[in-house]
């Protein structure tokens, strides 16, 4: 857009009875407006056109570099300068909306949820969320979305392209936010701390999960045998119980497990790093803890008491299912016949055939009886003494 200014002022003289016209024009003023719209982008898209993702020393020489060049080449165009970033503006307004992604002032609410934001632009997108409004589709797989920006986010998922590269490992992103969080792995760093414990975690979907141990809450449900779990990952995990999938094994004897954390702590029994020794039978065991309880079982102590019958367990595992024996709760329920039990050991004994394959026919329906008592020859569902004398 051109804006044009003609100034034009005319003197009238009498000189000698002649009528002298003098014009005098000053010169032509052009203006030439930005192309991007700052009213319609957001801070973080600023951010994410002119900063590149780089960590270490080279992030500060690239920083500077990019600042000095960008404050060169704007000086004679732009009377308006960030001195945060040093990116110029042709206008003072545009400036100042632009300053708010380094103060983080967000004059903008929303007036349902209370969300603020830096810019208009923004808080009218986000009001979609709230009317359900997807202004964009995808034309290959249908989906729509409320911002143009998520709907090339999501076509990339479609053409492959992953154009954020982690300078350290090489891995690649298809969005920026997700190399962000990948580049914590390297650093170390753990913006979201739980006020209550003050455990921290890279991702905040990781402290949202977190917070349900402490409230209680349990959302995600298996639905074969309706046990609930905090987080999701915790669910699938579970899953592998029914399916008998064990992804991860062991490279030096080959055992498998269902999950990283189990089979990570088996491989010490063969590596002897924080591998712990009895040191009256000789049993290792892969935690401190493990073994304090291992040690009870030699002593013969019991230190955890149920204050209603008086038995006594060698940890507080074993004494909170316990307790579930004298109340009417009955958490774990069988798949197969719906019988209810207070703890999963005695759910396990109910439907138990090999440990590895839970899917299979359970024994008590089948009225196979696998184990075998060396004293007595008798036949039994689970190893129980009292049935041997």
């Amino acid at each position: 857009m051109l804006s044009c200014c003609f100034h034009i002022f005319c003197f009238v003289a009498l000189n000698c009875g002649y009528l002298v016209f003098i014009f005098f024009a000053l010169e032509l003023l052009v203006l030439k407006e930005e192309n991007q719209d700052l009213n319609e982008m957001e801070p973080t898209d600023q951010y994410e056109k002119h900063h590149d993702l780089i960590t270490g020393d080279e992030a500060t020489q690239t920083k500077t570099a990019s600042v000095r060049k960008r404050a060169q080449k704007t000086k004679s165009n732009s009377s308006f300068t960030c001195h945060h970033c040093g990116r110029s503006f042709s206008e003072k307004q545009k400036l100042k909306i632009h300053v708010r992604v380094h103060t983080g002032e967000r004059p903008f609410p929303c007036q349902q949820c209370g969300k603020s934001f830096a810019q208009p632009g923004a808080l009218k997108r986000h009001m979609r969320t709230h009317s359900g409004e997807k202004p964009y589709t995808c034309q290959q797989c249908g989906n729509s979305f409320t911002q143009k920006e998520a709907l090339k986010r999501h076509m990339r998922t479609h053409s492959g392209e992953k154009p954020f590269t982690c300078q350290q490992c090489g891995t690649v992103f298809t969005q920026k936010q997700n190399l962000q969080r990948h580049m914590r792995t390297h650093s170390g760093e753990k913006p979201y701390t739980c006020h209550q414990c003050g455990k921290s975690f890279t991702q905040k979907g990781s402290l949202l999960s977190h917070m349900n141990i402490h409230t209680g809450e349990k959302p995600y449900t298996c639905e074969q045998c309706g046990k609930s779990f905090p987080a999701k990952q915790n669910l699938k995990i579970h899953m592998r119980v029914h399916t008998g999938e064990k992804p991860y094994s062991c490279k030096y004897c080959g055992k498998n497990f269902t999950n990283a954390y189990s089979c990570n702590y088996h491989m010490r029994v063969h590596t002897g790093q924080n591998v712990f020794t009895c040191d009256r039978c000789g049993k290792t065991l892969t935690t401190e803890f493990s073994l304090e309880c291992h040690k009870l079982r030699h002593t013969g102590k019991k230190p955890f008491k149920c204050d209603q019958c008086g038995k006594g367990f060698i940890c507080k595992v074993r004494l909170d299912c316990h307790m579930k024996t004298h109340s009417a709760e009955k958490c774990c329920k069988c798949a197969q016949c719906g019988k209810s039990y207070s703890n999963k050991s005695s759910l396990n004994a109910h439907r138990f055939t090999k440990r590895s394959n839970f899917k299979n026919p359970q024994h008590i329906h089948s009225g196979e009886r696998p184990i075998n008592c060396d004293e007595c020859n008798t036949f039994l569902l689970t190893f129980t003494p009292d049935r041997c004398t």
